[in-house]
């Protein structure tokens, strides 16, 4: 029999794997969403049963092993391998001033486009926008709605750009802890539209206090965007795991501004970083 636990603060990311889920648990109500993002930890849920089958024959010996937490019930949950929850080490963040545009594209925006970009404005539309036309669909309709519950909350944000006719063209969406928000997914509907959004998520976190993008996954667009790799020591060290929910956190500044604006807080890379960027401790 799999033991199960009774809540996130059972799973010490200490000893977790680095490269496999923290856990599995099929929970992914606002409470219980905002709780594991709280102690560093993301969903993935299983877009399919074929996906949770997956889980279940990959990891299913290093849950026994105890590797691996399954988390619920005082007895296992049916379908603990619908939604793994990860906390990959290392992590790759964003610092606020950090967030990069690209020579080309800041010129762009100071000289030609007519964009502007906000935030909170349009919630739930940009995760919808997220959620469609991908794959493998783990932005499911649960999530969207504990996502939604998250954002009336103040737990949950957006930041928007909008072409000079007023059309959404581009989006980014993520959860709030103290000082660290994640990127939890984003979209294009004009080149660069999402490159855009992030750094406008940047600069407004900032304003509002903030010190890291949660960039989640690491990846070469990802690097691109200005993410460099942190050990999860690190990561979590920023996030902070106080013992007591808080409060939610004051709000983003949400004013229409002029996307030209961000080009003025670039500040380019000396030299091209490398494919392998080293971690910084």
């Amino acid at each position: 029999m799999v033991t199960t636990y009774s809540g996130w603060h059972t799973v010490d990311l200490a000893r977790a794997p680095a490269d496999a889920p923290a856990a599995f648990c099929a929970d992914l109500g606002p409470e219980g969403l905002l709780a594991a993002y709280r102690r560093g930890l993301f969903p993935m849920p299983a877009p399919d049963e074929y996906a949770a089958a997956l889980n279940e024959a990959l990891f299913e010996d290093r849950v026994a092993a105890g590797e691996i937490a399954v988390l619920g019930p005082a007895q296992p949950p049916e379908a603990p391998y619908e939604v793994a929850w990860w906390s990959p080490d290392p992590r790759p963040v964003i610092t606020v001033e950090g967030a990069r545009l690209g020579s080309r594209l800041a010129r762009r925006l100071r000289n030609r486009l007519g964009w502007s970009t906000s935030a909170d404005r349009a919630f739930a539309r940009v995760v919808e926008e997220c959620a469609q036309g991908r794959p493998q669909q783990w932005l499911g309709p649960g999530l969207r709605a504990s996502l939604r519950s998250l954002h009336r909350g103040g737990w949950a944000h957006s930041a928007e750009v909008w072409d000079d006719g007023g059309e959404l063209i581009g989006g980014v969406f993520g959860i709030r802890i103290g000082p660290v928000l994640s990127l939890d997914s984003m979209f294009n509907h004009r080149t660069d539209a999402a490159r855009v959004a992030v750094a406008d998520l940047a600069a407004r976190f900032a304003e509002a206090g903030g010190e890291l993008l949660d960039a989640q996954w690491d990846s070469p667009h990802i690097r691109s965007l200005g993410a460099e790799p942190i050990p999860r020591a690190r990561y979590l060290a920023v996030l902070g795991q106080p013992a007591a929910p808080p409060s939610a956190p004051s709000p983003l500044p949400r004013a229409l501004l002029p996307a030209g604006r961000l080009a003025g807080r670039q500040r380019e890379p000396r030299s091209r970083p490398p494919r392998r960027a080293r971690v910084i401790g």
